[in-house]
């Protein structure tokens, strides 16, 4: 896997430095201030201001950035993803498969320890593994009816149903990741769940007001992984004591408040703002090219189970509008069709193009006279916290409605969106951006538990693209796929996205891989 690069648009201030001649025997306040704290002081808390509420704590069971994002200081995995994009031991110490490929022996590192205090040893990374394998959508479609057990107290084993090449991999996944908590936190989980949020990162949660802050501290007993830091993996080092994601979700008051010193990252920067905060000389501007936003319909329940309305929808878009509307700028953001990078020489295809932004309002017409749609309500559920997703849904809602829909739009908070996006009975359609993942067999639109996509194309391609012989057949096979998911109308990319966060220019050590990392981030005073 090639490494994703981000690019750094980095704006340093202009200092002027004027001499201070001061008569008398005293200096200025400021002066005395500055020689107690030193010239390279940094703060003792980080303060990122962040679009939504996460709905949860609980990495391993919601399918969200903003969950992974804060979930990956808190808690860590087995094996995670290095800076190339290779699974690397974290929690896990080595591993070894047997020769029919079906069992994984994990030696696990020794004198971890919990954020309760308590060492972490197989029977922890057991009770984990295997509620993971249950919960997460994406484990349980890779992996599901594989069963971890304990060899000794400081050894697993993995048993696969079918053998494949990439497990560690799936094992090393950032979204829904296999976080590793304490038996007992897994134990008195339930379906909403876990209540308690102990892991063995480098930060620990000290406190967790709803739609106000999730505070983090760092974890003085934090035993790092060796090897140097990579991506999320190998020698972690809490730069800053604490860590405070506050919640902001009007995007004028997270740039007012980066800009002012209130906050020193603020994250999901609409990108109609990006040529403006560019030019302020005290702001440093990260942009990644970060993913896919996509429109999901709903193949299973209502009006939208026929297909042929699924098709005339499709053939309604224009995803240049729709892409215009949502990130404002069109240098920062590009129309393909493929669901993985464009430029990934193994997975990015145009396959199924022809049915992408078809932009063609009297097909659509002629598509919902052939399914016999007779008016009824077609509910597209949004969150105004993501400005993205919101403004994209409003075109969608247009284009529909041009081409005869009774289209209506239901508008919510983000928690209450992520319910409504996870039950079929509650939407037609929805919109969300979905960052780039290592394998096509990751992705969220295969997973039955993300918009109810359930059909054997889909197992069986993914069965193809694991058993592959050869890259150029796995490539092939997952061309089919893509192809499908247009064809059947269960999805469509809008478009690739480019995210932007603002900090302060004296912050320092912020990295990237698939969500922004703050544990070696520091800020000036």
């Amino acid at each position: 896997m090639k490494m994703r690069k981000k690019i750094w648009s980095c704006v340093t201030a202009l200092v002027l430095c004027t001499a201070l001649f001061v008569s008398g025997c005293g200096g200025s306040n400021t002066e005395k201030k500055d020689t107690e704290k030193g010239a390279d002081a940094k703060k003792e808390e980080l303060h990122i201001a962040i679009s939504a509420n996460p709905p949860s704590l609980d990495p391993q069971s919601v399918n969200s950035n903003i969950v992974g994002g804060i979930g990956i200081h808190i808690y860590e995995p087995l094996f995670a993803m290095n800076a190339n994009y290779e699974p690397t031991p974290v929690l896990a110490e080595s591993y070894e498969v047997s020769k029919d490929g079906k069992e994984y022996t994990i030696k696990l590192r020794q004198g971890v320890k919990f954020h309760n205090g308590k060492e972490m040893t197989a029977d922890d990374v057991v009770a984990s593994m295997n509620r993971w394998v249950e919960v997460s959508a994406k484990a349980n479609t890779l992996i599901g009816g594989s069963v971890f057990e304990k060899v000794d107290d400081y050894t697993v084993k993995l048993t696969v149903n079918e053998p494949a090449s990439d497990i560690i991999m799936i094992l090393a996944g950032p979204i829904q990741f296999a976080a590793i908590y304490p038996k007992e936190v897994v134990e008195s989980a339930t379906a909403e769940g876990i209540s308690e949020y102990i892991g063995t990162g480098p930060y620990k949660v000290s406190e967790w007001k709803q739609d106000q802050y999730v505070e983090l501290e760092r974890y003085d007993e934090y035993q790092p992984a060796e090897g140097e830091a990579s991506g999320l993996a190998g020698k972690k080092e809490a730069a800053t004591k604490t860590i405070v994601y506050d919640v902001v979700t009007d995007a004028s008051t997270r740039i007012a408040g980066v800009q002012s010193g209130q906050y020193d990252i603020a994250e999901e920067i609409p990108l109609d703002n990006y040529e403006e905060l560019a030019k302020d000389t005290s702001l440093k501007l990260n942009v990644d090219k970060g993913g896919t936003l996509n429109l999901f319909l709903d193949t299973t329940e209502g009006i939208m189970a026929n297909q042929k309305v699924r098709e005339a929808a499709l053939a309604a878009l224009n995803c240049e509008d729709i892409m215009l509307a949502a990130y404002g700028n069109p240098e920062l953001y590009e129309l393909n069709n493929s669901w993985m990078d464009p430029t990934d020489t193994q997975w990015g295809t145009d396959a199924g193009k022809e049915f992408y932004s078809q932009n063609d309002t009297e097909k659509a017409k002629e598509l919902l006279a052939e399914s016999g749609y007779n008016n009824e309500k077609i509910v597209l559920v949004t969150t105004p916290d993501y400005a993205e997703m919101y403004n994209a849904t409003l075109v969608v809602q247009e284009q529909l409605k041009k081409a005869g829909f009774n289209a209506e739009v239901e508008s919510y908070d983000f928690s209450t969106f992520m319910e409504h996006r996870a039950d079929p009975n509650q939407f037609d359609m929805f919109i969300t951006s979905n960052s780039y993942n290592m394998l096509p067999i990751q992705l969220s639109v295969l997973d039955s538990g993300w918009a109810g996509l359930d059909r054997p194309e889909v197992s069986e391609g993914i069965s193809k693209i694991r058993g592959a012989a050869s890259d150029e057949e796995a490539a092939a096979a997952w061309g089919d796929i893509q192809t499908f998911l247009y064809e059947y109308g269960a999805a469509t990319v809008l478009g690739h996205y480019t995210g932007v966060s603002a900090m302060d220019g004296g912050v320092e050590g912020v990295d990237y891989l698939r969500f922004n990392i703050y544990w070696g981030a520091s800020a000036a005073e």
